[in-house]
């Protein structure tokens, strides 16, 4: 698993593993049919739900992390651009020294 996926992979499996054991305690739980299969109904809807809620808040975070990338990219060229005409200014003095 990488580092890079913020946690996303743990969160989504989080929520199936939750589903399955709340599916299978269900199953064993002494209820009738109708009752068992209406709360897995349920239990189904608001995992989705919650899914539903960790893809926004994913795509959220991406979101925001390119933008913050895109800002560190910029200034890094800036910077380079700066540092490189200041380095020929000072290539043009010295050449003009030992000239």
């Amino acid at each position: 698993m990488s580092d890079k996926d913020g946690g996303t992979s743990f969160g989504i499996g989080f929520i199936v593993g939750a589903a399955i054991g709340l599916a299978i305690g269900f199953l064993y739980a002494p209820r009738p049919g109708e009752e068992t299969r209406e709360l897995l109904k349920e239990k189904a809807e608001e995992v989705k739900g919650r899914a539903e809620e960790v893809i926004e808040k994913v795509k959220e975070t991406t979101a925001e992390t390119k933008e913050k990338a895109q800002e560190v990219i910029e200034k890094v060229k800036e910077t380079t651009a700066e540092t490189k005409e200041k380095a020929q200014e000072k290539l043009k003095a010295v050449k003009g020294k030992t000239k």
